[in-house]
């Protein structure tokens, strides 16, 4: 097994399989990366909303790789074991028009600045919330010829947002191009089912990732083998907002909606800053979906974040 090291620059902000590799591995293999933050370092402590406004937002998903895993061809299985995570100390999310779930209730621009306290950041005061960071974007290069924006995840990985992909998680993708050219990137310190808001706590991050090479698996998209640090803000103790419909976006946009409102009515949040807390903490689950055509959709916040309440106190 070799360690190597990667700093960020030169980022990409595409999938692209004629990228040449930044570095060459074998399988076994440690490799310390440096992330800038989605943004691609254009976000920084104390920017305005109007200064966030003007953004290059081409360069959004900026991407450490890719990396070439020696002996990797179509039809093989990559393994990414993520073995540390370190955040910088600060974060943001935002708020953009015409983006988010409920894009129709919040249309005015918002930037938050969260510090990050270690494990924790209470920043958005009464709510402390658990600091768990994870890679948003990691994935191998498409099969396709052609240079293709990050947003839309696939079955190569790419934009999954999975917030289990914490340390001493693994994530396993299919290959589809000889070398794997795996790259990664979009780190956040904490997020939501759902990122609703369209952010989690978006920031640098620098990670080890070890990869191990699965010869000729058939694998039809990502799989992730979580750990149990990923349960640290276990919803076993929870506000939960329960919604049923027929139509499972109207319902779940329905549960996250009442929680922001149960969030400013209760805990004295703005709505804005309840919209955020969402993004960042909510647990956005199918509670079932057996009763079909009708669903439920649970929307739950660990009592670990909020201060403690009665939601109807005795008179």
């Amino acid at each position: 097994m070799s360690e190597h090291t990667l700093a960020a620059e030169p980022t990409h902000s595409v999938w692209d399989r004629s990228l040449e590799p930044r570095l060459r591995i074998e399988p076994g293999d440690e490799v310390q990366i440096e992330c800038v933050d989605a943004s691609g370092g254009q976000v920084q402590p104390g920017m305005t909303t109007e200064e966030y406004l003007k953004i290059d937002r081409t360069r959004i998903h900026a991407l450490t790789g890719p990396i070439w895993i020696e002996g990797a061809e179509p039809g093989d299985v990559l393994e990414i074991d993520v073995l540390f995570t370190r955040h910088a100390g600060w974060g943001w999310s935002s708020v953009v028009e015409g983006l988010g779930f409920l894009k129709e209730r919040f249309r005015e621009p918002y930037l938050f600045h969260w510090q990050l306290d270690g494990e924790s950041t209470s920043s958005m005061e009464p709510a402390v919330v658990p600091v768990r960071p994870f890679l948003g974007v990691m994935g191998v290069a498409r099969a396709d010829d052609g240079a293709f924006r990050t947003r839309p995840p696939g079955p190569f990985g790419g934009n999954l947002d999975v917030r289990e992909l914490c340390a001493g998680s693994k994530l396993y993708l299919p290959v589809y191009n000889k070398g794997a050219l795996f790259s990664c990137g979009d780190g956040h310190a904490a997020q939501g089912d759902g990122e609703v808001c369209i952010n989690g706590i978006e920031c640098p991050l620098d990670v080890t990732l070890g990869f191990q090479l699965h010869k000729q698996h058939p694998l039809a998209g990502p799989i992730v083998e979580a750990s149990d640090k990923a349960a640290a803000d276990s919803t076993a103790d929870a506000w939960v907002v329960v919604e049923t419909g027929t139509d499972l976006l109207a319902a779940s946009r329905a549960a996250t909606g009442r929680m922001i409102d149960l969030l400013v009515e209760r805990w004295g949040f703005s709505d804005i800053h309840a919209y955020i807390l969402c993004s960042v903490a909510l647990k956005l689950r199918l509670s079932q979906v057996v009763n079909e055509p009708v669903f439920t959709v649970s929307a739950a916040l660990s009592k670990q974040i909020l201060p403690e309440r009665e939601l109807f106190p005795a008179r």
